[in-house]
């Protein structure tokens, strides 16, 4: 299965174009959009650029989408996977947001996520492809408790637009395929491993 994963589009079609244009010449299973779709809404717009995409699509919001830009995905052809999971070649992608990174128990109480799960969240996790101006970090603590209990084999996020990258740990690769700052995303293939391309 090949993914293109991306974040941090904020509204531009010449970002979301460069998202067409890395599909046309990787030819991904899937594309995986990581919030931020809008820069503060609207809906509309979000559902428009979603349904510009020739590709099954999942995505989820980010800080900067407005509330109603959530229905919007659900009014594309996109899939929101916000607190669900979506089974794709025997892979469980589920997509989080700054609420429920806040509620633990959501994850006890649904079993959602396992090894063999996906998660899509908007931020990264504290420490992993994080850092701000002056090395600080600027992922999500929770996120990261998150990783440490459950293990899934993938995270997928954005948000922090100077630190486009991966990071493998012992039992989670972490991918921020934010295209805020430089970058286009990430191209991620997996099959009896999983490995990374960052699109400059």
């Amino acid at each position: 299965m090949k993914i293109l994963a991306t974040a941090d589009i904020h509204g531009s079609q010449y970002r979301l174009n460069i998202v067409i244009k890395n599909i046309e010449k990787y030819s991904p299973d899937l594309v995986v959009i990581c919030g931020d779709i809008t820069q503060f809404g609207p809906g509309e717009l979000a559902k428009n650029f979603l349904n510009q995409i020739p590709t099954e699509t999942l995505a989820i919001t980010g800080n900067i989408d407005t509330p109603d830009v959530s229905k919007a995905i659900n009014d594309s052809k996109a899939i929101n996977i916000e607190m669900k999971k979506v089974v794709k070649n025997g892979f469980s992608f589920i997509g989080i947001d700054e609420k429920d990174l806040q509620d633990l128990k959501n994850f006890n109480e649904k079993k959602l996520l396992d090894q063999k799960s996906i998660l899509v969240s908007h931020k990264p996790p504290y420490g992993i492809q994080d850092k701000i101006f002056l090395g600080m970090h600027g992922g999500s603590k929770d996120l990261r408790e998150i990783i440490e209990k459950f293990k899934p084999c993938l995270v997928l996020c954005g948000h922090i637009h100077e630190d486009p990258g991966f990071t493998k740990t012992k039992e989670t690769i972490v991918v921020n395929c934010s295209m805020g700052k430089r970058g286009e995303g990430a191209l991620v293939e997996i099959n009896k491993n999983i490995s990374v391309k960052m699109i400059d």
